[in-house]
């Protein structure tokens, strides 16, 4: 059962439907007409002119800051002289922007009280309703799925699909009398905003589960798993104490390093039909590498500055914007070669490789600032201070301990998030359902009333 067919069995049908004529509404109330988009609204009614003064400061939008479930999401603050050559269409409030290109990534958002600065990019059509259609019933209406896949199967083009603006408002569009509009958009103001706390209280969940997560690593990597062993100073400031039989070895002396590289992109011969994985930071998204995006043959690593590493290293970026905000690391198991932004640390027989990963995971913040230059941007890890930084080494059977506990523990916090996004997932279905059900007239909500607080919580209410 598809997200609208639930919305219909919870709320109650309008008595009477008639044929819209239009695909992607199917039938609708008796009563409300389909019209084109284009006699419902203006768009793109202000542009910045060419001539205009440069230096002035505005909050830019563009495609990437936009989704049709989120709206928009950030604005970059810039001088218009340095803007992009697409920074030029006005806003208002009540507004709706819509992509026209790269339509599938359903860049649709409501603009809600913008500051007066407020410029968004020209791939976007800005769809300013007039009096026949309430502004807030459009920003919905345009945002239901339906809309949205007849603006995607009216795009042309594969890699960049794209609309013409006076295609777009060509689409047919529900009109309900507007007073209903009203309140069908109010309803959705009221039932979004509570699936949106939902939401929210699922994120929450998930931020607070990665920082429990990283403090179990951390405490579990630097006081061991005893709560009574002995302690002793460390010798390093943030760290603090750790069990008084461990070492604390510089990490020279407990693997060795090798760099990558990256091989002619020119050369074919490289690159087509190789086997052989070629990690980058875009492959760092999981614990354990397996496989790549990318594939070197064997004569490109013969006749490059990259190298084979055998299964079993620590991979890591040390060198990428990423590095501002944490460390990516993990480790192969298959035999990998490297780009030039990568390290390889193969560990001797003092450390295991998972104890030195766990290190890490736990204690990224203070490693980050330990290992890049003192006031510099951290974009890269410095050779010099890796290799001297100060780890500690616990017996190799206690790592083995410390490892298996931490993989178990993990396990819980990964089955743990992965509800909370299921959580997510579905909310966010629903909410995409309730909002096509209501604009589309598939439920009659003209006599809704927002639920008193006692209705919404009776046993808070009555306790």
């Amino acid at each position: 059962m598809d997200g609208n067919s639930l919305e219909r069995k919870r709320y109650a049908a309008y008595p009477e439907y008639t044929s819209s004529g239009v695909e992607w509404l199917g039938y609708i109330p008796k009563g409300w007409n389909a019209r084109q988009l284009k006699f419902l609204c203006t768009y793109n009614d202000e542009v910045l002119s060419e001539s205009v003064a440069m230096d002035f400061e505005i909050e830019y939008v563009d495609i990437g800051s936009v989704s049709a479930s989120e709206g928009i999401r950030r604005t970059e603050t810039m001088m218009f002289e340095k803007a992009p050559s697409r920074a030029r269409r006005i806003v208002r409030d009540g507004d709706v922007i819509i992509s026209t290109v790269r339509t599938y990534l359903e860049a649709i958002a409501p603009v809600e009280k913008p500051p007066e600065n407020l410029i968004a990019s020209t791939g976007f059509a800005v769809i300013r309703p007039n009096k026949y259609l309430h502004n807030r019933f459009a920003a919905y209406c345009l945002r239901a799925q339906g809309f949205i896949k007849e603006v995607v199967a009216r795009s042309v083009g594969v890699s960049y699909p794209a609309i013409n603006a006076s295609d777009l408002v060509n689409i047919k569009t529900p009109e309900p009398p507007f007073a209903e509009q009203a309140t069908i958009a109010n309803f959705l103001d009221h039932e979004t905003a509570k699936i949106d706390t939902l939401i929210e209280e699922q994120q929450s969940l998930i931020r607070l589960l990665k920082e429990k997560r990283q403090a179990v690593i951390s405490h579990a990597v630097t006081k061991g798993l005893n709560p009574d062993a002995p302690m002793k100073d460390s010798g390093v400031e943030w760290l603090g104490e750790v069990p008084e039989h461990w070492e604390m070895v510089p990490l020279k002396y407990l693997c060795s390093f090798s760099g990558g590289g990256t091989p002619s992109k020119d050369n074919l011969s490289y690159w087509s039909g190789g086997d052989i994985p070629w990690v980058s930071p875009k492959d760092m998204k999981s614990f354990r590498i397996s496989n790549t995006q990318d594939k070197l043959t064997e004569k490109a690593v013969e006749e490059s500055s990259t190298n084979f590493v055998d299964s079993g290293a620590l991979i890591m970026v040390v060198r990428s914007g990423i590095l501002q905000r944490t460390i990516p690391i993990a480790i192969n198991s298959v035999r990998v070669t490297l780009n030039q932004d990568m390290k390889a640390l193969k560990f001797n027989g003092r450390m295991k490789t998972e104890f030195a990963a766990n290190y890490i995971l736990g204690n990224v913040d203070s490693l980050l600032l330990e290992w890049s230059k003192e006031g510099a941007t951290v974009e890269s890890i410095e050779q010099e201070y890796l290799s001297a930084s100060l780890f500690p080494v616990p017996p190799c059977e206690e790592q083995d301990q410390i490892n298996n506990s931490l993989e178990e523990q993990m396990n819980t916090f990964a089955d743990l998030e992965e509800n909370s996004v299921e959580g997510i997932q579905y909310l966010q279905e629903r909410r995409t359902a309730l909002i096509s059900a209501a604009v589309t007239g598939k439920i009659d909500v003209r006599d809704w009333q927002p639920a008193t607080e006692q209705q919404e919580h009776p046993a808070e209410a009555t306790a």
